[in-house]
């Protein structure tokens, strides 16, 4: 990931993106928790569901993909402007290695932020039990900041 830190446009960046995240069903039908959100990161957690595997018994890759895009997503909108929101433009996501763990982390950095378009990086890990993590997937996603539209229910 970037080493690179950034200011957020918004002093109160984390009441807003957190509220967002709150907001989006997929995250809450999957169990995805929210575990870390600092300007131009994010980390988001998910606990192994046997009800998200496919025919091998490891995460879907649409899961690990999903939740690797709501977390560059989210790195993103944590410094873009109060009054605007956040889409995915584009994303290319390489897979490493088999979901089989306890726990599915993706960590999101914002490479570049833009006023329209950020380049974010997005990993995703596997733990097991003790905690130990492996990588199983590397994203390289495109946001868009939507200004004048703030990110709220419909």
């Amino acid at each position: 990931m970037s080493p690179d830190t950034f200011g957020p446009a918004d002093p109160g960046f984390e009441t807003r993106v957190r509220d967002s995240f709150a907001r989006q069903q997929v995250m809450r039908t999957l169990g995805v928790a929210m575990a870390a959100l600092t300007p131009g990161r994010c980390e988001l957690q998910m606990p192994f569901a046997p009800a998200f595997t496919q025919q091998h018994g490891f995460l879907h890759a649409g899961i690990v993909t999903t939740v690797a895009d709501s977390a560059a997503g989210y790195a993103a909108y944590s410094l873009m402007p109060e009054d605007s929101s956040v889409l995915t433009v584009e994303f290319k996501q390489n897979l490493l290695a088999p979901a089989a763990g306890r726990l599915l982390i993706a960590r999101a950095a914002v490479v570049r932020p833009g006023r329209q378009l950020s380049v974010v990086q997005s990993e995703a890990f596997v733990a097991d039990a003790a905690g130990t993590e492996k990588a199983i997937a590397l994203m390289q996603a495109t946001m868009i900041c939507l200004p004048g539209r703030p990110d709220r229910a419909a």
